[in-house]
């Protein structure tokens, strides 16, 4: 018997092990991840199910291998070449093409954090809580958490707020859905002549990528310290943290498909008015949950995206960044998140402005950047005097430019289509 116990100790003592550095590396890909299914993401999610039922939940499966390819690459280089992307551009392809890059990037950024204060105001407004009390204080609150905090406890923080996204699936459980349809749809795909479903197969798609995800995963890996030896934890962070984000995505599209797809008026073009559609069919305590959620999508997407674009251009623009400085040491960095987040609230509490505008206007931005990143690390991971040995294989740039041709296809189609709704 002892000698039985013995020969378990050290197994189990490398199992705890591997859990223990496991744990000590999560948290970028799995916070950026997370971050992706914003206000933005759950209103397409909503849409999809609401308008076209479970049909469209096949293009989860494809959405999820192009994310896991395209982030993974951003953390190799990361832990890799301890630069960020803004960082690598700059030096590999000069100081015109990181300007623009990151004006383009700023630009689009800041139609996307108005977007998340946007979500805040209309998850807020289901509990009856007017936005002009609301958003300032949730600027206040996300402004406090970087600005006063130090990088790994405004992590862990983070990574507590992505749990929080869970309240989907319970929603979509007491959706009480057809599972048997789901599951079908999201493996056998299916096509609909329907001009519009290509519109949303394309923003459901388009949607998952963007490029503000990269240059801040790979600028967290670095400032997280991750380096060769903990890349390959690095990796299945990464992956842990794509694929539990579209199964975020799957349950909000199911949850929708399940109720407001039934519904005599099945278009949204509000993300508080999915929540609210979901009470006649599912309760009001799914209507609760869902508000929850998007509540804690708008806020924790209101820190990151403000946070990302000062890391992304002070990068760019040689300046110094970084959760872990103080405001002194890194004074345009802090400046810059400073009023990416108060210019963003203050856009929303203006009133009668079309916030839709400025989000399809985001969108497009974002379509217009989004080919130039993927090009611009798939060359940066293939040169051997950054990557060395940890440059693509063949099958890897088989997938990634495969991934980058399919993604840029798409992002014209998203722009034509935007362009063509406007």
């Amino acid at each position: 018997m002892t000698q039985t116990v013995s020969r378990r100790r050290p197994g189990l003592a490398l199992i705890s092990s591997r859990i223990v550095a496991l744990l000590a590396v999560l948290g970028p890909g799995f916070v950026t991840a997370n971050v992706d299914n914003d206000p933005g993401g759950i209103l397409t999610y909503s849409q999809a199910g609401a308008k076209f039922g479970y049909a469209l939940l096949w293009t989860l499966i494809p959405t999820t291998v192009a994310l896991i390819v395209v982030q993974e690459m951003a953390a190799r280089m990361g832990a890799i070449t301890g630069k960020g992307l803004s960082d690598l551009i700059r030096e590999e392809f000069g100081l015109r093409t990181t300007f623009f890059t990151m004006m383009v990037l700023g630009l689009a950024d800041f139609g996307n954090i108005i977007a998340e204060f946007a979500g805040l105001a209309s998850g807020m407004g289901i509990f009856g809580v007017s936005k002009y009390l609301v958003v300032p204080l949730g600027a206040v609150a996300v402004w406090m958490l970087v600005v006063r905090g130090r990088y790994k406890p405004v992590e862990r923080i983070l990574i507590l707020f992505s749990l929080i996204y869970f309240t989907y699936p319970i929603s979509a459980f007491l959706a009480k859905p057809d599972w048997n349809v789901a599951i079908k749809s999201t493996f056998i795909p299916s096509w609909n002549s329907d001009p519009s479903y290509l519109v949303m197969v394309v923003g459901l798609i388009g949607t998952t990528i963007t490029p503000w995800m990269q240059f801040y995963l790979q600028a967290a890996v670095v400032e997280r310290g991750v380096d060769k030896k903990h890349y390959s934890l690095c990796r299945l962070d990464v992956i842990i943290g794509c694929i539990v984000t579209d199964v975020i995505a799957f349950f909000i599209v199911v949850a929708c498909a399940a109720t407001i797809f039934h519904s005599k008026n099945p278009n949204i073009t509000d993300v508080g008015q999915a929540a609210l559609a979901l009470a006649p069919f599912a309760g009001k305590f799914a209507t609760l949950l869902f508000a929850v959620g998007l509540i804690n999508a708008s806020l924790l997407s209101a820190a990151i995206l403000p946070l990302a674009t000062a890391y992304n251009i002070c990068e760019g623009l040689g300046f110094e960044s970084g959760v872990d400085k103080h405001f002194s040491e890194a004074p345009i960095f802090y400046w810059l998140y400073t009023l990416l987040i108060g210019g963003g609230a203050a856009i929303v509490l203006i009133p009668n402005l079309p916030l839709l505008k400025f989000i399809l206007l985001s969108q497009v931005a974002n379509g217009i950047l989004l080919p130039f990143v993927l090009v611009y690390m798939l060359l940066l991971v293939n040169r051997p005097r950054l990557m060395g040995e940890f440059k693509n294989s063949l099958p890897q740039n088989v997938v990634a430019w495969t991934t980058a041709v399919v993604m840029i296809l798409l992002t014209g189609a998203l722009i034509a289509t935007t362009f063509t709704g406007m």
